[in-house]
């Protein structure tokens, strides 16, 4: 008798436990936490065994912000996070409530903080994001002059009155804005932002020995910049300039923040097997993939855009729907052309360095890409997951030779289509005259008027100006062949 109540007692007791096991399982544990400091914000990443809830406040004085989790327990040493750079100066964790966890950001200037969570992907669990933006403060550590952006967009302005005056069928010239003469003349830097993609919790491909995608094209970009910056005329501004994530489409905007006259994004990926090797160029496809790879990337790409961002579309809030809609092609088109032109130009060189995978520039839907105004390429350096090519990647001559090929394109387009305001512009106005064998393009001119005045046939004019289509720009230099 006494043995079957024991038993009964001891059956009791385990079902008890079982019934108490499950929600002791809904715990969650804070097992890592990654930190990324950007010039304007910072990224605090909370990896979680489960989802938590989270409360997230800021205190004044001092400056603090609260981080509330509910039922989760702290598994990981908050003195391994690197502050430099950002806004944190200390971080203090405590138990609240018996259960909850909090974690108190001792804070050295204002910021405005947001919070969100993610479910798990390919690389990562659970994971509650904090944000601490800066507010006033720049995205890129050297922005642009404000009377250099306001040269700029006096550019932009004219170009877009004489765009809309062509689609109203009005002359061109007429309707051009009035610009106060600079004097002296501007001289201008033409602006490339340089992007490195990828960044801080988003590594992007990975090869075989684990080289990661976010580290090498880093490296190339901060090359290229130097390249860029060491060339009279041309000024760098960098996307990103350290290990921190940048929105797809907040990289455009800045880009357009800073007045770019080019967007170039540098990466290394990877596809389904080692064999893919040798490096592509792309442009924005307006209309689908060229090649099964191209739309295979840009879908790998586009989808590690996690949070998305402030949207980056050209502003034409003023102008009617069906004008919005014919200047926003336009400008699409012409944008287009420059960057298959300078596509073009990069890639002949890289092929003298590297294979490439496709013998011409590829166009595909990524999102980084899709800015209306701005010419882009996204430049595929290598396949990463290919082992040979990875060992390339890693390799500082290799990179320097890259960069050289990448600048080396852009260069020589911007050589022959300087935008007017630049000191390209101005070097080659010197000493020119509106006869000889190039010509300088005038409101309401047109290609095939061009062509006709000058006697040479308008696929000739084209090929010698690597010209696309039909779409010039006034204040670009065409070099007339001889007839």
């Amino acid at each position: 008798m006494r043995k079957g109540v024991l038993s009964r007692r001891l059956l009791g007791g385990l079902l008890s436990l079982a019934l108490l096991a499950p929600s002791c399982a809904l715990a969650a544990s804070v097992d890592n936490l990654r930190l990324w400091a950007a010039p304007d914000h910072a990224r605090l990443v909370f990896d979680l065994s489960s989802p938590a809830d989270a409360q997230v406040f800021s205190l004044d004085d001092p400056r603090r912000l609260v981080i509330d989790l509910a039922d989760t327990r702290l598994a990981a040493d908050v003195n391994r996070l690197d502050l430099d750079g950002s806004a944190i100066s200390e971080v203090r964790t405590g138990v609240r409530h018996g259960d909850d966890l909090r974690v108190v950001l001792e804070l050295n200037r204002a910021i405005e903080p947001r919070h969100f969570t993610l479910a798990p992907n390919e690389q990562y669990g659970h994971r509650l994001v904090v944000d601490l933006e800066y507010p006033g403060e720049s995205a890129v550590e050297d922005p642009i002059d404000p009377i250099e952006a306001m040269i700029r967009d006096q550019e932009i302005a004219a170009d877009r009155a004489q765009a809309q005056a062509k689609v109203q069928g009005r002359d061109p010239a007429a309707v051009m804005p009035t610009r106060e003469p600079a004097q002296p003349h501007p001289k201008r830097d033409i602006i490339i932002a340089v992007d490195a993609g990828h960044g801080g919790e988003d590594p992007g491909a990975s090869g075989p020995s684990g080289t990661r995608e976010k580290d090498v094209v880093l490296e190339m970009a901060r090359r290229l910049a130097r390249k860029i910056d060491a060339a009279e005329g041309f000024k760098a501004v960098m996307i990103r300039d350290g290990d921190y994530y940048v929105g797809l489409r907040q990289r455009t905007r800045i880009a357009r923040e800073q007045k770019a006259d080019f967007f170039v994004s540098i990466h290394a990926d990877a596809f389904r097997s080692p064999r893919p090797h040798g490096s592509s160029v792309f442009a924005l496809s307006q209309s689908g993939a060229t090649s099964e790879t191209a739309q295979w990337l840009a879908a790998t790409e586009n989808r590690s855009d996690l949070i998305g961002g402030v949207d980056g579309n050209l502003s034409l809030d003023d102008k009617d729907e069906v004008l919005r809609g014919v200047l926003l092609d336009l400008t699409m088109t012409a944008t287009l052309n420059d960057s298959l032109t300078i596509g073009g130009q990069v890639l002949d060189r890289l092929g003298r360095i590297n294979d490439l995978h496709k013998s011409r520039v590829e166009q595909a839907g990524f999102v980084v890409l899709k800015s209306p105004d701005i010419p882009s390429l996204l430049v595929e350096t290598g396949f990463i997951s290919n082992p040979q090519e990875e060992r390339r990647l890693r390799d500082p001559n290799y990179q320097e030779r890259m960069m050289d090929a990448v600048f080396g394109g852009v260069q020589a387009h911007f050589r022959r289509n300087p935008p007017p305001a630049s000191l390209l512009a101005w070097q080659r106005d010197q000493g020119r005259s509106t006869g000889g064998d190039e010509y300088r393009i005038q409101p309401g001119d047109t290609l095939s008027e061009i062509a006709a005045r000058h006697g040479v046939p308008v696929a000739q004019l084209r090929q010698v100006n690597e010209l696309n289509g039909d779409v010039i720009r006034v204040g670009q230099v065409l070099r007339i062949p001889s007839s």
